[in-house]
């Protein structure tokens, strides 16, 4: 019996939005010219409405082009990302899916000040992730309340054609961070997650600041660099200051609080209003299915090595 299929975007003719800067960038770091790009999209829309697992997808250039770009036009690698960020979305749906902004609890934390993409790019054109520990209650929001905010705030910046091309940095503010944050998520479950960013989410991760970590955090900070790939765990700067950060981070496009011209709150108001407008289209991902086939390699690969993992950070011991 034959796979039903959905797309939930047709195959619309597609038309490059990159200034001629970044397209000499996709043609220097990611081998992307005009014909190669046609070439690859349609491979991609061939490639699902055979896939005997997929039965919704969206095919539309933009998307298709978050993992091609990724994966620098590897057809196959940007298939096999596909299949395993179709798949964990429904493996850990608490984590990936029901990306609401109107969601009482993802818009208290996104009001905190918990997470912000700056609205002003870094020096290499890239989009800015900003995360602010201490702006999160451990004791008010769980572990998915905190991944399903992350997954709405990526998921809303991932069909931006330049952030598909530069893509992103990250400066995460550990200030603030207790006991309570360390022992939210489960060892199992952090390990997944790592695994989920690295293989799974169609995003180029270029740098990584890292800002006031505690001495509590250590060990936690050992076990998260662990399990990352050498290029990511190469990319990631620790810094003791503000002024340290500014050092690598233009101060202008931080937030007020850190140094910068917009007050957080007020790129927060701008943010949402972005969220809301693109609510039918990020609901609309949960449409999407993939069949979650046991013998199927984009399962089976997220399920190994994890059984010898237990416990939680509660057990690790802190400094």
């Amino acid at each position: 019996m034959g796979v039903e299929r959905t797309e939930l975007f047709g195959a619309e003719p597609y038309e490059c939005g990159l200034s001629e800067e970044l397209r000499r960038a996709a043609r220097t770091e990611l081998r992307e010219d005009e014909g190669t790009r046609t070439h690859a999209l349609q491979q991609m829309r061939d490639w699902i409405a055979k896939h005997p697992h997929i039965r919704k997808c969206r095919t539309d250039s933009l998307f298709l082009l978050r993992f091609l770009r990724t994966k620098k036009f590897s057809v196959p690698m940007a298939q096999e990302m596909l299949e395993r960020y179709l798949a964990i979305r429904q493996l850990y749906p608490h984590w990936f899916k029901n990306l609401d902004v109107t969601d009482p609890k993802i818009s208290d934390i996104l009001d905190a000040g918990y997470l912000i993409p700056l609205p002003e790019r870094d020096e290499f054109g890239r989009r800015v992730l900003f995360s602010c520990a201490g702006r999160f209650d451990p004791y008010k929001f769980s572990s998915a309340d905190m991944a399903r905010t992350h997954s709405l705030v990526v998921e809303a910046i991932m069909d931006d054609e330049q952030n598909q091309v530069c893509g992103y940095s990250y400066v995460n503010d550990e200030a603030g961070l207790t006991t309570g944050h360390v022992s939210l998520w489960s060892l199992s479950d952090i390990r997944k997650m790592i695994r989920c960013l690295q293989d799974s989410t169609p995003m180029r991760h270029k740098a990584t600041h890292f800002l006031n970590v505690p001495s509590l955090a250590n060990k936690l900070f050992e076990f998260f660099t662990m399990l990352l790939n050498d290029k990511l765990r190469n990319r990631i700067m620790l810094h003791t200051s503000v002024k340290d950060l500014h050092e690598n981070i233009n101060p202008k496009i931080l937030p007020k609080e850190y140094g910068g011209t917009v007050p957080m709150a007020e790129m927060i108001a701008d943010f949402k209003k972005e969220l809301v407008a693109k609510r039918p289209a990020l609901q609309a991902l949960d449409d999407m299915e993939i069949e979650l086939h046991p013998k199927a390699r984009y399962v089976s690969d997220m399920q190994e090595e994890l059984a010898g993992l237990s416990g939680s950070f509660r057990k690790l011991e802190v400094d």
